[in-house]
């Protein structure tokens, strides 16, 4: 009597890709409508900045232009000297931030690692200006501008600046400083070297990530900053980006150029993007540096 065998079932093999997770797909919809709803804005001025006038004061509004122009970004630089205002933006940030980096890297290294006396004091001290708004220190740096005539000057706005970024360079820094080794200070001591050149050759070439990061945020708040830009700088060849973009006028009283108003956003917000995209790596490292001890 022979047994005929019986087929052994197979399972039908599931290819890679052909099963998606719901959660991965509800995931997914949220962070593309989350960007969508933050990039909303500045997609905005983009497009605004090229539309021709009759579509930008047309109604119902046009959200996506059929006619592009480029004249709005041509009148910026015939009309106004934008040139000028970009020198003084990049003049007074780049000024303040390496002035803020200068003082902040040595001060937060003596906090980290000299343990000066009544380092406790001034660490709250610190803090407690950090958390100061800034607008309310703005009636004091105005007195002190005028009692030392620096009104229509560049150094009118780096001190402030300097001394507003100060308090969170130091705070940051210091935070990074401590995660160093303490090893390797110590064998360079023995090797002969002072704190200056310890800090100059061999700290700061490690926290370069920390450096860069905390350089563009006070760069970026001192781009951006408006009121006391608005206030110490009155002739026009001194004005900075915020402030000429504000006061950009019409052919007439009332007319609001929206066009020229959205290029100039974009004319200056664009050198931020490039700034943040050029060091994006270095961004990253100094934020996630700090986290991990050791």
């Amino acid at each position: 009597m022979s047994v005929t065998p019986q087929p052994v079932p197979t399972t039908p093999k599931r290819t890679a890709g052909t099963k998606f997770s719901l959660k991965k797909i509800l995931l997914f919809i949220i962070i593309v409508l989350i960007v969508l709803f933050s990039l909303a804005p500045a997609l905005w001025q983009l497009l605004t900045s090229f539309k021709v006038n009759e579509d930008i004061a047309a109604v119902p509004t046009v959200y996506f232009p059929t006619r592009f122009t480029f004249n709005h970004y041509i009148e910026l630089f015939t009309r106004r000297p934008f040139w000028r205002y970009i020198f003084n933006s990049a003049f007074v940030s780049i000024t303040s931030t390496a002035v803020a980096l200068a003082i902040g890297a040595p001060a937060a290294y003596a906090l980290a690692r000299l343990r000066p006396w009544g380092e406790k004091v001034i660490l709250a001290s610190i803090l407690i200006v950090t958390l100061f708004p800034g607008i309310l220190l703005f009636l004091g740096l105005l007195e002190i501008i005028q009692a030392l005539k620096l009104g229509n000057n560049y150094l009118a706005l780096i001190i402030p600046y300097t001394a507003i970024n100060l308090p969170l360079t130091i705070l940051v820094l210091k935070s990074f400083f401590q995660q160093l080794p303490k090893d390797l200070e110590d064998s360079a001591r023995v090797d002969g070297y002072n704190t200056f050149q310890l800090l100059w050759q061999i700290v700061l070439p490690m926290t370069l990530p920390a450096l860069v990061t905390t350089g563009i945020l006070t760069f970026i708040f001192a781009w951006n900053e408006f009121i006391f830009a608005l206030t110490f700088m009155t002739r026009e060849e001194l004005k900075t980006i915020p402030v000429a973009a504000a006061q950009l006028g019409g052919a007439t009283v009332f007319e609001i150029p929206y066009g020229a108003i959205a290029a100039a956003t974009v004319v200056g917000t664009l050198p931020l993007i490039l700034l943040v995209l050029f060091f994006q790596r270095r961004i990253v490292q100094g934020l996630t540096a700090g986290a991990v001890k050791g």
